[in-house]
């Protein structure tokens, strides 16, 4: 490697080869293209407000119906923020044909204006903060940025996540605003895919760098890149709609004939590098301190009994005695060198108008030194020695730097749920290339993170799975319990899906990856946990509150401290006897003093909140329970009320007709023929139910579509059904359509009498009987008469009974929503033990339930299965999407609960009751920490009880303040959730 390339700067095709570039950002156009080409790949991106969208169904059906539109080249639908993204070819496709696309579908649509580019979001590693002050000021500095619309720091991760316009501002110019502002800056990652990161092999000198720079400005598709010598890392933005990272890492590979190699940097591993460097450093620091330390103590407390050392450091060298000029050189480095951290953090704060711990380090220490400094050449010049403290300063640096040593290794710990999630994933997976006629022609190993959609891969035995994906050959049994938390491991055929970084154990698999990169359920839980770490809870406004004003009071009550002590001595208010041997008055309350600027300590207030939500939420995810962050934790440990849907929540979602009756002569199985024809086209469990009830009486088969692909479904519902015309759904009733040109109707009773249909008492007694037993009657009418009645069991879960009477037990009053029919529902509630019952009226339904619960200022949870959950999940105080890991739910919820287990629910609220209580410990030490600390620091004791804190011992006092602080939220990770059997044991705190 030569060490002459420095950071190399390589543009994109047309460039010459010294015209280098200083920002990745600055080209957004194609430069390798002709015109030409630019015209007939150029796209346009639009985004598009939707009104009308209810549930996961309708995001799925608009973004059908704008991928169906010919071209448009992409298109992704948020339920939750009414808005699509489409990308599409202006020359084939008009804005106005996209919106008129959408209301086709039966939808509402409004074209939004363009804000300049989408924006950005990216998270940026920030090193030297120590306090809440530092955050504050590197959030002020940071929102202050043109084109900056968005940015959170948190002091426990050292990270800072921003969203930004990339046309306003780079990455590079954010970097440059942190480290501007006194602080070290580093980008990490972005949620653009039009980047990577990639560790080359093969460069070793300015020419191969040449080569390389050749190559990359031949590919069609590369924007710009950068090649970074020292770390041997090229850095490319490229256009994704035109070549792909991986066409890109094999185009290098086989363009320069394996000569050089490149493998995808995981942005985590270089976060925990960065952790481990900074651990390094302060432990290197520390180690310094203390070894210069150890001679200063070894002069004052033991040379003095060995006569031969003591007469050495009496000697007189020059207008000083020898162990005063060992003890400045020492403390001298020890204070300027080793000690410069505090120095530039304390000039930065201070630069930025703010305060934080290191400005009272460096006003303590350079106090001690500079009055050491002049006591001797007062000395010097008058004989008249007073007493020095060099000690002092050391004594206090090394300490302040062991703390931060203890800090780093504990921060560290709080962090271990990412990297273990991280560590999940496999770093290389097997691809198999298979040729048009589906023959295997080559099977090779690549890097997991370079993994498409649609690529078939090989998993070995004990081997993890590299992506999600559906089986398409083989058999096996897969332990998932890293990601859902169920230990048993999971039998998975041809059709079942697979989730990437679970553990296959026995045969070998096939699998076609469906969802890469980001979009997997491993990468969400990553982001759902690095979101909740990077999170504020409400309750740290009060540290941040506390930060901003603590050390100019804490050096006001410094300067008090000293005026007070001295005016005192000088009005003889105190014998002289308390005064040092050769001190006077300004000296013993300089010792005050000191002692008061060292020992209060803002950090303690500022990591008791974060570090306690890292580790909660890092232990929540360890146990399948995913926490969306600190106001989440917070808002659950005061719930009063549990909301649950019914079906597929409190039971097991797992409907089976258990019985069919025919009121008119229509043969029974025409009957069933007929009702599974009109309920083919729904997607209700319920509809599921009485499709596969019908297919195995016609065919004795006990085949099911749940859980098969799409082809495999269309097949179980074609070629026995008859034809269906003018179907719809008919949310909380049923569904409606046409046979043969006669309406058939199939749903419950309001269905029916809202179409006039006649319900005979024979009909009626029956569907009470099956309501009665907790089953749902299902009505059909064919040609406006009532021809029969389906019934329909869902067997409540083991688990309800004892989780209700488990939260009864913890104060928290559980609560049924559904929309089936009354008799029904109160039957299984009262299975359950759940006293109140409430009607799912649409069409805002289990929404307004939640919202009559909050009328009282009651805080609410919503409990669903993430499916047609979505607007009561997001309106409730605390979402919990149960078992829903991969669902629209995700982003409605506050928790998402990985296992289809009620017992999580109980998990969810216990662990934000414990955290709570942990962060107000923390708050009550922190502040009696203080409270106490000052005023014996300040020697508001010393006359009654003689208590003295000497300046160093109050430095190690605040050293170890923080520390305890931290391992007292360190001691979560101790948490374990409450067991089925023990649930009962809970009451109200």
């Amino acid at each position: 490697m030569a060490p002459s390339t420095g950071d190399l700067q390589l543009t994109s095709a047309g460039a010459a080869a010294g015209e280098y570039s200083d920002d990745l950002e600055d080209v957004r156009l194609l430069d390798s293209y002709d015109r030409n080409d630019v015209a007939e790949s150029e796209t346009k991106r639009i985004q598009v407000r939707i009104t009308g969208m209810t549930c996961a169904a309708c995001s799925n059906s608009v973004e059908a119906a704008l991928r169906s539109v010919n071209g448009v080249t992409d298109a992704s639908v948020a339920l939750l923020q009414n808005k699509a993204d489409v990308v599409f070819h202006p020359t084939l496709v008009k804005d106005e044909d996209i919106k008129n696309a959408i209301e086709d579908a039966g939808f509402e649509a409004e074209i939004l204006p363009e804000s300049g580019g989408a924006a950005v979001v990216g998270q940026f590693t920030i090193g030297g903060m120590t306090c809440a002050a530092c955050v504050n000021s590197v959030e002020g500095i940071l929102r202050g940025l043109k084109g900056v619309k968005r940015a959170v720091v948190a002091l426990a991760t050292s990270l800072g996540e921003v969203e930004y316009d990339p046309n306003v501002i780079s990455k590079e110019d954010i970097v440059a605003a942190i480290e501007d502002a006194g602080f070290e800056g580093s980008f990490v990652q972005s949620n653009g895919r039009d980047q990577v990161v990639l560790r080359v092999g093969g460069v070793y000198s300015l020419g191969d760098a040449k080569v390389l720079e050749g190559m990359l400005s031949g590919i069609k598709g590369v924007r710009q890149f950068r090649f970074d010598s020292v770390l041997n890392e090229l850095d490319v933005v490229f256009d994704p709609q035109v070549i792909s990272s991986r066409s890109l890492v094999d185009g290098i590979h086989l363009g320069s004939n394996g000569k050089f190699t490149l493998h995808v940097t995981n942005p985590y591993a270089r976060m925990a590098s960065k952790d481990g460097s900074e651990t390094s450093t302060m432990f290197r620091l520390f180690i310094s301190s203390l070894f210069l330390s150890i001679p200063l103590f070894f002069m004052g407390v033991i040379c003095p009994h060995i006569p031969l050392m003591y007469s050495l450091l009496l000697w007189k060298c020059g207008p000083f005695l020898m162990g005063d000029w060992l003890k400045w050189a020492l403390v001298s480095v020890i204070q300027f060198v080793i000690g410069k951290r505090f120095y530039i953090a304390a000039g930065r704060a201070l630069r930025n108008g703010s305060t934080n711990m290191d400005v009272l380090v460096a006003l303590g220490t350079t106090a001690s030194y500079i009055y050491s400094v002049c006591a001797l050449l007062y000395g010097a010049f008058t004989g008249f020695w007073s007493p020095i403290y060099f000690e002092t300063s050391a004594m206090l640096i090394t300490f302040v730097l062991l703390g931060k040593y203890l800090e780093c290794l504990a921060k560290g710990k709080t962090s271990d749920a990412i990297k273990k999630l991280v560590e999940l994933t496999p770093a290389t997976a097997l691809l198999i290339v298979k040729d048009k006629g589906g023959r295997t022609i080559e099977e090779r190993e690549i890097d997991s993170l370079l993994i498409q959609p649609g690529d078939i891969l090989k998993v070995l035995p004990g081997t993890k799975i590299p992506a999600d994906g559906i089986v398409t050959w083989g058999s096996s049994y897969v332990n998932e319990s890293m990601v859902t938390g169920e230990s048993i491991p999971v039998s998975k055929e041809v059709n079942a899906s697979v989730i990437g970084g679970t553990i296959n154990l026995h045969g070998v698999l096939h699998i076609q990856a469906t969802k890469v990169g980001s979009d997997t359920v491993l990468s969400q839980i990553i982001s759902l946990v690095e979101t909740a770490q990077m999170s504020k809870a409400p309750i740290q406004k009060f540290a941040d509150y506390v930060a901003s004003i603590f050390v100019p009071t804490v050096v006001a009550l410094s300067l008090l401290t000293l005026l007070c002590w001295y005016i005192a001595g000088a009005l003889g208010a105190y014998p002289e006897e308390w005064l040092p041997e050769n001190g006077n008055h300004f000296v013993f309350a300089l010792m005050f003093s000191i002692s008061v600027v060292v020992i209060a300590c803002p950090c303690a207030l500022g990591l008791a909140t974060p570090t306690a939500v890292m580790v909660a939420t890092g232990v929540g995810a360890n146990n399948g329970v995913l926490i969306k962050g600190g106001d989440s934790l917070e808002r659950a440990q005061m719930v009063k009320y549990v909301i649950f849907d019914k079906t597929g929540t409190l039971t097991q979602g797992k409907a089976t007709v258990t019985s069919a009756k025919v009121f008119t002569g229509m043969d029974r199985g025409d009957f069933l023929t007929l009702v599974a024809s009109a309920e083919a086209s729904s997607e209700h469990p319920l509809a599921k139910a009485i499709l596969q009830y019908a297919r195995h009486f016609h065919f004795f088969d006990e085949s099911s579509p749940t859980g098969c692909s799409k082809n495999d479904s269309e097949e179980f519902k074609s070629g026995w059904l008859y034809d269906v015309s003018d179907f719809s759904a008919l949310p909380g009733r049923g569904v409606q359509c046409f046979i043969d040109g006669k309406r058939i109707l199939v749903g419950n009773r309001k269905l029916l009498e809202e179409n006039d249909i006649n319900i005979s008492t024979e009909v009626e007694n029956f569907v009470v009987e099956l309501e009665e037993s907790a089953k749902t009657g299902i009505l059909v009418a064919y040609d406006d008469v009532l021809t029969g009645v389906l019934g329909i069991a869902d067997p409540v879960k083991r688990e309800a009974v004892v989780v209700i009477e488990g939260l009864w037990k913890m104060g928290v009053i559980p609560v049924m929503v559904t929309g089936d029919n009354w008799r029904t529902a109160r039957a299984v509630a009262m299975e359950v033990g759940i006293q109140d019952v409430r009607a799912e009226i649409m069409p805002a339904g289990k929404a307004d339930v939640v919202r009559s619960f909050q009328k009282d200022g009651s805080v609410v949870a919503m409990v669903g299965d993430g499916i047609n959950d979505s607007p009561a999940l997001a309106a409730a105080d605390v979402g919990m999407a149960i078992g829903a890991g991969t669902d629209v739910a995700i982003e409605a919820a506050n928790y998402v609960l990985m296992r289809d287990n009620l017992e999580d629910v109980i998990t969810a609220i216990d662990l934000s009751r414990k955290t709570f209580s942990r962060i107000r410990l923390n708050y009550v030490f922190a502040m009696a920490y203080n409270v106490v600390a000052i005023p014996v620091a300040a020697g508001v004791f010393f006359p009654l009880l003689g208590i003295k804190l000497p300046p160093w011992v109050a430095g190690a006092c605040m050293a170890l303040s923080s520390v305890s602080v931290v391992c007292s939220s360190l001691l979560l990770r101790r948490y374990r959730k409450p067991k089925l059997t023990t649930i009962l044991e809970i009451v109200v705190n």
